[in-house]
C-alpha cells in the first residue's frame, strides 16, 4: 500500500468538526496522513512549524492564516492547497502559484446552497410574500379570499448579474420554472450565454426589464457600488433586488433612499457594513428583508465542503489532478 501524503489542517479550529464530521474525517484520513488534533491557526506555533516541514498538502478553511513566503519556505515539500470553503483570496498569495503549487477550492460545493437560497427568494418575491407578510403582521387584518393582481411567477422576468459559479447555478435551478431569466456579465460572450441558455444584455437593459434582479458578481474595485442611485432608478416600480454576493456591490445609502419611497423591495443576505449597525433603517423598512449571511453553507451543508476536499485528496493521493482548480488569473476578477 503506498504511503499516504502528509497533510496539515490550517483553519479556525472550532470549525473543523463541522466541516469534517467523523465520516468525512475518516474518508480524508484514508487518503492522507493528517492529525485532526493539530490545526494551524498560527503558522509560527512551534508544533505547527515542525509539522510544516513535512507537509505535502495543506487542508485550509475559514480562518486560514496568510500563506506567505515565510510559510512556503518552512514547507519545502508542500505541493497542494485544498480549501474547504469558497474564496482563497483572504490567505493566498501569488507566490503559491509561482512555486507551482496546486490550489483547489470547494467553491462549487458552496455555490449550491447560495443558489438554492436565491431560487427560494425569487419564487417568494414573485408572490410578493414578504410585503404581504409584513402587511398582515402590522395590520392583523387578513384581506380575505380573492385575486391579488400584479403578483405571480408566470413569465416573471429575472435579471442575473454575474455568471459566477453561483450565478450559473441559479440559472440552472431556474430552468424548470416558468420564468424569463436574462444575464449580464462583462466576461461572458454571446456564445457562452447561449450555452447557458440565457439572453445576454447590458446592465442597464437588465435593470430596466427585470421584475427581480439578483446579484452574483465578485466585489472588486471595479464592481464596488455596481448598483447605485442611477442603477436603482432604472428598475421598474415594484421590482425586487436580491443580494447574496457581497454587501459592497450595492450602495446602501442609495438603496435606503429608494426603499423609503416604497417603489422597490430588497432581499439582502449580505450588507455593507456587515453586520449592520443597530440603528440601520434596513431593519425597520417594511420592504427590506435582511438575513444574517446564511445563504452559504450552514449546518449539515458544511460536510459537503469537507467531502469535496476529501475527494480532491483522494485524487492527489492516486497520482491524479484536482477537479476544482483555482487559477491565479481568476483571482483578479473572481470572488
Amino acid at each position: 500500500m503506498p504511503e499516504r501524503p502528509q497533510a496539515l489542517f490550517a483553519m479556525t479550529a472550532e470549525n473543523l468538526p463541522h466541516v469534517f464530521p467523523p465520516e468525512v474525517m475518516a474518508r480524508l484520513g484514508k487518503a492522507v496522513d493528517i492529525d485532526p488534533d493539530l490545526v494551524a491557526e498560527d503558522f509560527t506555533d512551534p508544533r505547527v512549524a515542525k509539522a510544516l516541514a513535512r507537509t505535502e498538502i495543506l487542508v485550509t478553511g475559514w480562518g486560514c492564516p496568510r500563506i506567505d513566503t515565510a510559510v512556503l519556505d518552512a514547507a519545502p515539500k508542500l505541493r497542494a492547497v485544498l480549501h474547504s470553503a469558497g474564496s482563497v483570496k483572504g490567505f493566498a498569495t501569488p507566490e503559491i502559484w509561482e512555486r507551482g503549487l496546486v490550489v483547489s477550492s470547494a467553491a462549487d460545493a458552496n455555490a449550491l446552497p447560495v443558489a438554492e437560497y436565491t431560487l427560494a427568494m425569487i419564487l417568494l418575491a414573485g408572490k410578493d410574500l414578504f410585503v404581504a407578510r409584513e402587511h398582515l403582521r402590522t395590520s392583523r387584518a387578513h384581506p380575505g379570499w380573492g385575486i391579488v393582481p400584479g403578483i405571480g411567477n408566470h413569465g416573471r422576468r429575472v435579471g442575473v448579474i454575474g455568471a459566477s459559479r453561483i450565478g450559473r447555478r441559479v440559472l440552472e435551478l431556474l430552468r424548470p420554472f416558468d420564468l424569463r431569466p436574462v444575464l449580464t456579465d462583462p466576461y461572458v460572450d454571446e456564445r457562452r450565454a447561449a450555452e447557458l441558455g440565457v439572453p445576454l444584455v447590458e446592465l442597464d437593459e437588465l435593470l430596466r426589464g427585470s421584475d427581480i434582479v439578483t446579484i452574483h458578481a465578485p466585489e472588486t474595485p471595479e464592481t464596488r457600488h455596481l448598483v447605485g442611485r442611477r442603477e436603482l432608478a432604472l428598475m421598474p416600480d415594484g421590482a425586487v433586488l436580491i443580494n447574496t454576493a457581497r454587501g459592497g456591490l450595492v450602495d446602501h445609502d442609495a438603496l435606503v433612499a429608494e426603499l423609503r419611497t416604497g417603489r422597490l423591495s430588497a432581499i439582502l443576505d449580505v450588507t455593507d457594513p456587515e453586520p449592520l449597525p443597530a440603528d440601520s433603517p434596513l431593519y425597520d423598512l417594511p420592504n427590506a428583508f435582511v438575513t444574517p449571511h446564511l445563504a452559504g453553507s450552514q449546518g449539515n451543508e458544511l460536510a459537503r465542503l469537507g467531502a469535496t476536499v476529501a475527494e480532491e485528496a483522494e485524487r492527489l493521493a492516486a497520482g491524479g489532478g484536482v477537479a476544482y482548480p483555482v487559477e491565479r488569473a481568476a483571482l483578479e476578477h473572481g470572488a
